[in-house]
């Protein structure tokens, strides 16, 4: 039985047992889609189907591009690795700040996890406001110290980094840079374009679950931590250019993460760089240890205790998930409409993909 089969048995399952409502998955391996995947309705309301081509909303899976435009900006010269972080947003460097680099950026050791006090998730839409409030802050510890998860502030730090050298906003970057020479437009957004939005699939919340217990203080608000239907499917979200989220098909994304791996965006020495481990530590945020590539969590959710961390990606609240894994040229990514509180899905689906192709060349 083929890959792309199996899948599609797994898939067909969840939906007929209630487990999930609508999926998509992708995988490419070695320049070749081997799997591309769906099952379920994309609006329960409606009974619309999810085809391929159905754009989800994914909450933290989008970080894993918006690091990419940081090393597409890293690639095209317009800044370093350890460029300070003040010198192309003067700003930035009040408040103990001043030695924050693009490296601590993408290793979350800026200490910014948090939106600062005073700001909620309507305001996520006005970039200038929350800009100004974080170059303001005051970091909870020095950076590079320390790393702790940067839930909604990580896209904003990259988006305005972008912004200040290139003069593009995020979803310029992402459309002209990604989207559209790879031939994906119309699959990944920072920001739907209002007539794209009745194309989306809508989210649900599962049965409700308690939040997890930190292991610190509640570093978080309630509403970064725990993704909720409600955000995912608002309009004014949607519309608007928050690079820690997007919006995506999981072939769209499947095929980015490709394109990192074959050479199509990056070198390899680049590729090299950007996959090896550069933080470890414990994260301050939920206190789990953390194993941190340049912009990306190192090692494959449900690994194998002698499984080599060789994967690089984002999971995404609500079980979404998305990496690549360059010792054996796999990319894979799965969408969801039901939002739960774990990764069992895409875990299993992992592991499946895993199985079949996860041997290194």
């Amino acid at each position: 039985m083929t890959l792309q089969r199996r899948v599609q048995d797994v898939l067909d399952q969840l939906v007929a047992t209630g487990a999930e409502t609508g999926l998509q998955v992708a995988v490419h391996h070695r320049g070749d889609r081997i799997v591309d995947a769906v099952a379920g309705v994309a609006d329960a309301t409606t009974g619309r189907p999810v085809t391929p081509q159905t754009p989800f909303f994914g909450f933290s899976t989008a970080k894993g591009v918006a690091a990419l435009i940081a090393h597409l900006l890293v690639r095209n010269g317009l800044i370093g690795y350890d460029t300070p972080v003040a010198e192309v947003w003067p700003e930035f460097g009040v408040r103990g700040k001043e030695t924050a680099t693009l490296r601590h950026v993408l290793t979350h050791t800026v200490g910014l996890p948090a939106m600062p006090d005073g700001l909620g998730p309507t305001d996520l839409a006005d970039r200038p406001r929350v800009c100004a409030a974080i170059a303001g802050a005051e970091p909870r510890w020095r950076p590079g110290a320390r790393t702790g998860y940067h839930s909604y502030t990580f896209g904003f730090l990259v988006g305005e980094i972008a912004r200040r050298v290139t003069g593009q906003p995020m979803r310029r970057l992402l459309h002209d840079w990604v989207a559209e020479p790879l031939g994906i437009a119309g699959e990944l957004y920072f920001a739907v374009p209002p007539t794209e939005l009745a194309r989306l699939a809508r989210l649900e919340d599962a049965e409700p679950h308690p939040p997890e217990p930190l292991a610190h203080d509640n570093i978080l608000a309630p509403w970064e931590r725990q993704p909720r239907a409600s955000m995912g499917n608002s309009p004014d979200l949607l519309r608007s250019d928050v690079p820690s989220v997007g919006t995506f098909t999981a072939r769209g994304i499947a095929t980015v993460y490709a394109a990192i791996l074959d050479g199509r965006l990056i070198s390899a020495d680049q590729l090299a760089e950007l996959s090896a481990l550069a933080f470890e530590g414990t994260d301050q945020v939920f206190g789990n240890p953390a194993r941190l590539a340049l912009g990306y969590p190192l090692g494959r959710i449900g690994a194998l205790p002698d499984e080599q961390p060789t994967t690089f990606g984002w999971p995404g609240g609500g079980g979404g998930y998305a990496y690549a894994d360059p010792a054996t040229g796999t990319s894979f990514a799965i969408t969801k409409t039901r939002l739960t509180s774990g990764f069992t899905t895409a875990q299993r689906l992992s592991d499946l993909v895993t199985a079949k192709v996860g041997l290194p060349a």
